[in-house]
């Protein structure tokens, strides 16, 4: 092992059924440094993490731990808590009906009697060491999301952790929250802890950390000291482009993007969520397509669920055709004509169990009434319609859409929506894990809609996309709009100057 390491993973390959998931990663983690692990989705941080923590096993490569003689064995997660590597999840794994103790000493204590005086003592004296401002006594659940972190991070550093992985801690905290678990983090680093801190925040990267390892498409970009590494070049490694990749891609899919004038057929002015999005305002002309960029994690899709009512709106207006209307659900939103495809196809999208035709006419029938039936023969021909007009591969309008591709089952979604004649329609990912024929055609068709008049606001990871098919674009960078890009400004270098912030 290299001197000062406390961790090395050399030559890490992890494959599923058709997918390379990791290929050859090597990855250092020194004692008493804070390592940002830094990728888009689909980059293969999660799979690192749990190759280390033994959720996975790995196909090839070693890990080596000090004190550990050779290359250690790691085939479950107690196999890598023995081996003094701790692991908080963004989700509270906790037990909130337990006091703070309770859960820092839970499948800890042995013998059949607990001793309640010495647990409470020994749990009081980690959490004054670590500044951590919660009772031992006290129930978890009247804690803040902050404190609870805390304490997750408390039960680690006792079982005397060499390694401590900390899988977005941030993601559900609020500013003051965020310092005070990096108050935590720092000393923790000054104690000779070994930090790996995996975010989608790149304030909260140069703000903590000392080192970052980037990954992309399951292979090693490359490691970087923090100074050495300009925000704007962090964004072009994780994206896997060059700020000089200037080609002209508008036009590639058979159509240009495209820009309206006239007045708004929607606009939101100081719109913030539960989901925690920054007040942002917004507006979408008649036939316009424009969209929100960043990063993932950034805060795009929680925008457009805050329009649509899928989220719990906090604060601001909204306008359609200059009215002012209230969306407190989305039921609210279909009924003033915006559909939704959303991100998450499988969670969010499909009713997996349901047919292909009852897919398409889900949002129709909502819209309708449940009082009020869709004939079979009206069912029929609607599914009939779009099945042949988006050239949906499918055996019949009965097969179970669960059985479809991907991208089939995207087309379905989206065929839910125009067979509500939406006068907006935003659309999350339409293009996610589906093949490039079918990404060229969804574009298309958007192009085509927005050409009829249809409003339509596209996200996309994929910036070639997003400049394909949008006019305008709004850059998200935490959770905030940074900036808005029209005309000559609409290109990759700005684009990913902006994400970025922070440099000349």
């Amino acid at each position: 092992m290299q001197e000062g390491a406390v961790l090395e993973m050399r030559g890490i390959c992890k494959y599923f059924p058709g997918v390379r998931a990791l290929q050859d990663v090597d990855f250092t983690l020194r004692k008493g440094e804070i390592h940002a692990l830094m990728g888009e989705n689909g980059a293969g941080k999660s799979t690192l993490i749990k190759v280390l923590t033994g959720v996975y096993p790995k196909d090839g490569g070693e890990v080596h731990i000090e004190g550990v003689d050779g290359p250690a064995v790691i085939r479950s997660p107690q196999d890598a808590q023995n081996a003094g590597i701790s692991t908080v999840y963004q989700e509270i794994t906790l037990c909130p009906n337990l006091s703070v103790a309770e859960n820092m000493y839970i499948g800890r204590t042995k013998g059949a009697v607990t001793n309640w005086r010495k647990m409470n003592s020994g749990a009081g004296k980690i959490l004054e060491s670590l500044g951590i401002p919660a009772s031992p006594t006290q129930q978890l659940g009247t804690c803040s999301i902050a404190v609870q972190q805390m304490v997750a991070i408390a039960r680690a550093v006792d079982m005397e952790c060499k390694v401590l992985i900390l899988d977005e801690p941030t993601s559900s905290l609020d500013e003051q929250e965020v310092q005070k678990l990096f108050g935590l983090m720092r000393d923790l680093r000054a104690k000779g802890v070994g930090i790996i801190f995996v975010t989608h925040f790149l304030e909260q990267v140069y703000e903590v950390c000392d080192r970052i390892t980037v990954l992309r498409d399951g292979q090693l970009v490359g490691e970087y000291v923090i100074e050495a590494l300009p925000r704007v070049q962090l964004v072009s490694k994780m994206l896997g482009k060059e700020l000089d990749d200037m080609a002209d891609i508008k036009g590639e899919s058979g159509g240009e993007a495209i820009s309206r004038e006239g007045a708004p057929v929607l606009e939101a002015q100081g719109l913030c969520s539960s989901a925690g999005i920054k007040p942002f305002d917004f507006s979408i002309r008649r036939g316009e397509v424009n969209g929100f960029t960043g990063l993932l994690g950034s805060g795009r899709s929680e925008c457009v669920r805050a329009i649509f009512g899928a989220d719990h709106v906090t604060g601001g207006t909204v306008k359609m055709d200059g009215k002012e209307v209230k969306i407190k659900k989305p039921l609210d939103a279909m009924k003033l004509g915006i559909g939704y495809l959303p991100e998450d196809r499988k969670g969010d999208g499909i009713v997996g169990d349901l047919s292909v035709r009852e897919n398409i006419i889900l949002a129709y029938q909502v819209m309708k009434g449940f009082f009020r039936p869709i004939s079979r023969a009206q069912a029929e021909a609607f599914a009939d319609n779009y099945i042949k007009l988006l050239e949906i591969k499918t055996a019949s309008a009965d097969t179970p859409i669960k059985s479809l591709s991907g991208g089939n089952q995207q087309k379905c979604i989206l065929a839910r929506w125009l067979l509500t004649d939406p006068k907006y329609l935003i659309l999350d990912e339409p293009t996610r894990g589906i093949d490039i024929g079918t990404k060229i055609e969804i574009q298309k068709l958007v192009l085509r809609l927005a050409e009829k008049g249809t409003s339509a606001t596209f996200i996309s990871s994929e910036i070639d996309e997003m400049l394909r098919t949008c006019s305008r674009l709004i850059v998200m960078r935490d959770r905030k709009a940074v900036g808005e890009l029209s005309g000559e400004d609409l290109t990759q270098t700005k684009i990913m100057a902006t994400i970025a912030g922070g440099d000349e």
